[in-house]
């Protein structure tokens, strides 16, 4: 029989391997920390940089002749805002003609009398409300709303040559459409999109709105949508500029007319026929106020599993990465031997760098960027709440819609 001292020796020695084991998987773990933030850092279009920005950009000078434009906005229930976003744009002091369209969306407020109201003093014929006709099968409200304005724009007897597609929350500057229109003809866009600045005052909103802007550069680094030679392509769904005969080209809204994260499929749909522009501005402004952090998380919960194409093995993937690129870094310093712990610093610094031009767009003390891991944590708890929300059926809610199946009765048509 072994003796008592032999047992102990092979208990003692298994320890040793185990503990070893698992000092080893932590110093790897944060070895691909610090290589994943080498990476992003060092070769991932510069997204961590805020250099593409908008700028005043005069039209070419050989253009004689502005072109026309109209301006769709769709809107459900936005009654707190849509005065404002009408307001900026009747103040537009773009030279050549453009018209306004307002496509009611069965709103159950004074969306209507907002319009109205903003439009009270207007010249008749500037704007124009339509009425959304019923919801189709198949169809995201908003894609619906934009394509019966833009079916309205296309029937009129001077067509316009661009659409600009915002939501009902923006506030736009007097000179955003002649500025996108410049960019768009200089550069021959048939896509340019301005990322409007988002409310950041609210202690949820300094916490998690800025991370927002950090972590959609981080998915679609603006150098590469920019660039003809990458595929990738996104937009920001609050201004974008669209040269209609190119949407037209492309099949129009109806080839993505069941798209929940709409403005990206728009971006991917347009980029095969030619060149598309995003950038951060200070000239589009979001007036819609995030005031505790339930609305930013239902806001983010709506769509991050949708991000991940509703895929289980993407969400696993998307989670793991998430642990060990933002997670992992913090708790090794804490816990890890002085190896591990070494490199995980030099991740969790790098992450913090990375994130301080996001926060100094938003006028955000840098320190924040030490907080980026519980961060990113709260982000991946709400990816993971919005993949149980699709699993219970509630995924993409809306105001009382989910996906194209409206959940409240109609408003009445109106005459």
């Amino acid at each position: 029989m072994p003796s008592s001292g032999s047992a102990m020796r092979g208990t003692c020695a298994e320890r040793s391997r185990t503990r070893g084991g698992r000092l080893l998987m932590i110093l790897v773990t944060a070895a691909l920390a610090l290589g994943a933030w080498v990476y992003l850092l060092a070769a991932r279009g510069g997204f961590w940089r805020t250099a593409q920005r908008d700028g005043m950009l005069q039209p070419a000078p050989e253009m004689t002749a502005w072109p026309r434009v109209a301006v769709v906005i769709p809107a459900r229930d936005e009654a707190d805002v849509i005065g404002t976003n009408v307001r900026s744009l009747l103040a537009q002091d773009y030279p050549g003609a453009f018209s306004l369209i307002v496509v009611d969306d069965h709103s159950a407020d004074n969306t209507v009398a907002a319009v109205e109201g903003a439009a009270a003093m207007e010249p008749p014929g500037r704007l124009t409300l339509l009425a959304a006709p019923g919801l189709p099968d198949g169809w995201t409200g908003k894609l619906w709303a934009l394509d019966h304005g833009i079916r309205y724009a296309e029937a009129l007897p001077e067509p316009p040559e661009f659409l600009l597609l915002t939501d009902a929350d923006i506030r736009h500057a007097p000179d955003t459409l002649t500025s996108l229109i410049g960019r768009a003809l200089r550069d021959r866009l048939v896509l340019a999109s301005l990322m409007a600045r988002l409310n950041c005052e609210s202690f949820a909103e300094r916490a998690l709105i800025p991370a927002f802007i950090f972590f959609f550069r981080m998915l679609y680094p603006f150098a590469w949508v920019n660039g003809v030679q990458h595929a990738t392509a996104a937009a920001a769904g609050g201004c974008m500029l669209v040269h209609r005969q190119s949407l037209r080209m492309a099949g129009g809204v109806t080839s993505i007319r069941g798209e929940l994260i709409d403005d990206c499929a728009l971006a991917r749909l347009l980029k095969k026929e030619g060149p598309i522009w995003i950038g951060l501005t200070e000239r589009v402004r979001s007036t819609r106020a995030y005031r505790s952090f339930g609305e930013i998380r239902r806001m983010i919960t709506r769509c991050a599993y949708t991000q991940l194409r509703c895929s289980p093995a993407w969400l696993a993937v998307t989670s793991a990465a998430m642990l060990v690129v933002f997670v992992a870094p913090p708790v090794i310093v804490l816990s890890g031997d002085s190896a591990a712990r070494f490199l995980a610093a030099l991740a969790w610094m790098g992450m913090a760098c990375a994130f301080i031009p996001t926060l100094r767009l938003y006028r955000i003390s840098p320190w924040w960027g030490i907080a980026l891991p519980a961060i990113a944590a709260t982000y991946l708890l709400l990816t993971l709440e919005s993949a149980w929300l699709h699993l219970r059926g509630r995924g993409g809610e809306w105001k009382g819609r989910i996906r194209g199946r409206d959940l409240r009765p109609a408003s009445r048509p109106r005459g």
